[in-house]
Order: C-alpha cells, then sequence, then structure tokens
C-alpha cells in the first residue's frame, strides 16, 4: 500500500486480486485509516451494480483507450461494440461469466468468419481483463483461416491502367504499385516528393466520426523512403496533387470494384497491388530483406505467404510446360 501527497490531497494505492485501487482525500490519513477506505472501495466495487452492464465497462474502455491508440482502432472498437448481442451488452458486471463469453462467441461466429469473431473475442477479453480481473476466460475460438492472398496478373494491371489513364485514380494506383498502402497514399503531399523520391512518414486512417485523421505511420519499419519512377513523378507534378484533397478513401475500392466488372476481370482490392510489388520483385531476384524495407513490412509473414504464392506459380508453369511439351 502507498500514500502519497497529491496536490492538496493524498492518494492511497494499493494492488488487490490482480487490479489497483485508488482512493483520494484530502486529509493524510493513518494506515488504519488507509486500509479502511480501500476495503470500502473494493467492496463497492464488488456490490452488483443493476447499470453497471458490459455496454458501459466497455465504453469506458474505449473512453480511456481513446488518447493512446490510433482513431481507426478506435473506430473499429466502436464497430465491433455494435457486432455483440443486445442480450450480452445488457449482462450486468456481477452475471458476466466465462460460458456467457463462450456463449456469444458462439452464436457470432455462426455468420462470421473466424478473423471476425477472434476480434471481436479479443475485445471483450481485454474489456473484462480491465474490469473483472479475476474472471479467467477459456475460450474456444474457431480455427484460423489460411490467408488467401490474391496476385493481380501482368494483363489486368494493364487494362486497369488503360481505363484509369489521366483520372484521378492513375496515380495512386502507380504508387500501390510500388509498394504503397492506401493510408500512406492518401497522407502523401507534393513536399513529400524530391526529384523522383518519395518520403514515407505519416497516414491517414478514419476515425469513429468517419473524418480523417493524420497519424504515425502502421509501424517503425514503415517510415521510409523510396525511388519512384521518373514517369509518375513528372505526372505528380504535372497534375500538382497525389490525391484530389476531397477525395474519399473508399473511393478507390470502389472504382476498382466498377471498372473490374466492365472489364471482365477477377475483383481485387488496392491492396492486392502491394502483393503484385512484393511478387514482381521476388520474380525479378530481389532479395527478401530489400522487399520488406521498400514496402515497409516489420514482419516478414506477409512477405513469406507471397513469396510462397510466387514460388507455386511458377512451379504450376513449370509442369504445365513439361505435360504440354508431350504433345508437341
Amino acid at each position: 500500500m502507498k500514500i502519497e501527497k497529491r496536490g492538496n490531497g493524498y492518494r492511497i494505492r494499493k494492488m488487490f486480486d490482480g487490479k489497483m485501487y485508488r482512493v483520494t482525500v484530502d486529509y493524510k490519513p493513518t494506515n488504519k485509516e488507509a486500509l479502511q477506505l480501500l476495503a470500502e472501495a473494493v467492496t463497492k466495487d464488488r456490490l452488483p451494480d443493476p447499470h453497471f452492464t458490459f455496454n458501459t465497462m466497455a465504453k469506458k474502455y474505449i473512453a480511456i483507450k481513446e488518447n493512446v491508440l490510433s482513431p481507426s482502432t478506435i473506430r473499429n472498437y466502436w464497430s465491433i461494440l455494435k457486432n455483440i448481442s443486445d442480450e450480452f451488452k445488457e449482462t450486468r458486471k456481477s452475471e458476466i461469466t466465462a460460458v456467457l463469453v463462450q456463449e456469444e462467441i458462439n452464436l457470432y461466429a455462426e455468420n462470421h468468419s473466424p478473423k471476425s469473431t477472434r476480434n471481436l473475442h479479443g475485445f471483450i477479453a481485454a474489456v473484462i481483463k480491465m474490469y473483472i480481473p479475476g474472471l479467467v476466460l477459456t475460450t474456444t475460438l474457431p480455427q484460423k483461416e489460411k490467408p488467401d492472398i490474391y496476385i493481380p496478373s501482368k494483363y489486368e494491371i494493364d487494362k486497369l491502367m488503360a481505363k484509369a489513364k489521366d483520372t484521378r485514380y492513375e496515380i495512386p494506383l502507380y504508387l500501390a504499385m510500388c509498394g504503397l498502402r492506401r493510408s500512406e497514399i492518401f497522407a502523401l503531399t507534393l513536399d513529400d516528393l524530391k526529384d523522383n523520391i518519395l518520403t514515407l512518414n505519416k497516414a491517414v486512417v478514419l476515425n469513429s466520426e468517419n473524418e480523417k485523421v493524420i497519424k504515425t505511420t502502421k509501424t517503425t519499419s514503415s517510415n521510409r523512403t523510396i525511388v519512384i519512377p521518373e514517369y509518375v513523378a513528372c505526372l505528380i507534378k504535372d497534375k500538382g496533387f497525389i490525391v484530389p484533397k476531397n477525395m474519399p478513401i473508399e473511393s478507390l475500392n470502389k472504382w476498382l470494384a466498377k471498372t473490374q466488372d466492365q472489364l471482365h476481370i477477377h475483383h481485387f482490392k488496392l491492396h492486392a497491388l502491394r502483393h503484385y510489388f512484393a511478387s514482381t520483385l521476388s520474380k525479378n531476384g530481389v532479395p527478401e530483406a530489400d522487399i520488406m524495407h521498400l514496402g515497409g513490412w516489420a514482419t516478414p509473414h506477409v512477405m513469406k505467404a507471397v513469396y510462397r504464392h510466387s514460388m507455386l506459380d511458377k512451379d504450376l508453369e513449370a509442369k504445365q510446360n513439361a505435360i504440354n511439351s508431350i504433345f508437341k
């Protein structure tokens, strides 16, 4: 137990059952008084409160984390909270059990992907860890799915770029093929371009009000400088912008979906162009470490998945050529 002077008063602190309890008073208490005050705080905390539901705890948790987590993470938390059943959200703190959590996960998993289910459970578990630290969860979660990484073909890329020529989508698509994330593309300004070198040190994300917010990049590895083709650099300078100021973030993927329908090609989002970037460099013999640096990847997980995909394509092509040679 600690008794600390704080301004004009005193704060008593003590860890009990995995949770830190704090009591502030306007006088210096004796050890006996401090223990009594802490005991009252613990008792009050453990009394069933009909108004202290999971929903209340979740909202308090989000509010506490708002200034330390990225706006996009907070936005995701609010989205996850909306997807939790009303019955579970209205469950009182004193009535929440590991069994109830498992039942909520089972219900959600019926109509959602394993990844989405795991994200929802992660949020529930974080809230419970903060407000009911004594509750141990042993939830059985759906098995992880292997990521389905689609790598567009050169044919698909060429068709898309022909459609994008002289539109506001042309530059962002070129930059995505240089390994940039959508959030990085939307954060760029003309000041970030010198000759044909781009400096990447920020990202744009949407907050809980769907407003664009500038934040630091995804990881420290994401801060980097890259060389872009001279043609793209000249295009940026001629147009006087990289992305139009009022261009919605979602507009790129919407344009892609619409154009892919028109061209009758496979559907993929802007992020797939990063896979195309990594796959093309891999096929051209660029070392993995260099590709990771150019693409701003902190870990090699995605890189290895793309590399395996690339090698499988090469293997399949070799087998096909071998079979075809029989009939020549």
